[in-house]
């Protein structure tokens, strides 16, 4: 009796061990990987280094993106946290959202580095009317932009990915608490009031 109990709890480590190796593999939260994902991350990688991502038409939005209090912007939710620096290429803004292409970069300032943690696809409501999907889900928004880094005007739906920062939010909320800001000139802080992303 004593072999086949041995056998048994072996037998059920070894499938626990294989759960977790695999739940810590798929996006924050999620059984599986939304399909696109893992291609997206491929193609994006290049772009860890910021100065590839300059190279390729990406310009800087100086601010780093810090939302202390939880709140929404329009109809979308958001925890508290941050999102980072924005490279943003607008030769990149269309109505379909390119997966490999998108038009916001997310890092991390890291001392005097740029540490990429995720990418935004961001389409003005001007340029798509009907709301946008990739990776089998909707954008967020619509919603007014966001002050100080875009004129409140500029309505638009997007989406954030966390492509290489683990979000307790989960890998498609707007902000994430594990990206930090530091306390510098660049950080923007964000009020309740203000819009989010």
């Amino acid at each position: 009796m004593s072999r086949w109990i041995t056998a048994a709890l072996v037998s059920l480590v070894t499938v626990l061990t294989l759960t977790v190796r695999l739940d810590a593999q798929a996006p924050q939260g999620s059984g599986t990987v939304p399909p696109g994902i893992d291609s997206a991350r491929v193609a994006l990688a290049r772009y860890k280094d910021p100065v590839a991502a300059v190279r390729d038409g990406y310009l800087s939005t100086v601010a780093c993106m810090d939302f202390p209090v939880a709140g929404h912007a329009g109809y979308t939710p958001f925890s508290a946290g941050a999102m980072g620096v924005h490279l943003l290429n607008m030769g990149l803004i269309g109505p379909q959202p390119d997966p490999a292409r998108p038009p916001v970069l997310i890092y991390e300032p890291h001392g005097d580095t740029l540490q990429l943690v995720g990418a935004e696809w961001f389409v003005p409501t001007q340029v798509a009317k009907e709301r946008p999907q990739l990776f089998g889900r909707p954008f967020d928004g619509p919603m007014a932009g966001h002050e100080p880094i875009m004129p409140a005007t500029l309505e638009h739906w997007d989406m954030h990915v966390w492509f290489w920062r683990p979000n307790p939010a989960g890998l498609f909320s707007p902000t994430n608490a594990a990206v930090k800001c530091p306390r510098s000139v660049n950080t923007v802080l964000m009020r309740e009031d203000h819009h989010a992303h």
